[in-house]
């Protein structure tokens, strides 16, 4: 089925969009910056950037982080961050409600999968039928 994927574009040449989105969200559910990065696949690094140029984007941060040491480090989403995310997740539903006919009617137009050249190989019973291009095994 289609769906719809939102970036919102601020004014200040910042965007928001699904992976910032889910990562703010990840960060909410682990209380963690790493573990959320490791979630979305992707370096500490990585995901400590994106969180510090959302903290950047508004006049309060979405995210506080707190430093490791030997109580360990953390991160937990400010008042900001879960009303970010609620508005986002808002404003998505609405779109894809309003859109419904028009993914549909796109879905709907698409042209078949193709199939695989690994799957037309394959016969019913799941064995790979030999081509002239195969090489055979070499026998012990």
């Amino acid at each position: 089925m289609a769906r719809l994927s939102i970036r919102i574009d601020l004014s200040n040449h910042r965007a928001i969009g699904p992976g910032k989105i889910r990562l703010l969200e990840l960060v909410g559910e682990s209380g963690s910056i790493s573990a959320a990065g490791r979630a979305m696949d992707m370096s500490y690094r990585r995901a400590w950037t994106l969180i510090d140029s959302l903290n950047r984007s508004f006049r309060t941060p979405v995210a506080e982080m707190q430093p490791g040491g030997t109580r360990g480090g953390g991160a937990a989403l400010t008042e900001l961050g879960r009303q970010l995310i609620a508005r986002y997740r808002a404003i998505e539903r609405a779109a894809t409600k309003a859109n419904a006919a028009a993914l549909a009617a796109l879905d709907a137009a698409q042209a078949p999968r193709a199939v695989s050249a690994r799957r037309r190989r394959t016969t019913a019973t799941g064995t790979r039928r030999r081509t002239a291009l195969m090489p055979r095994r070499a026998r012990p």
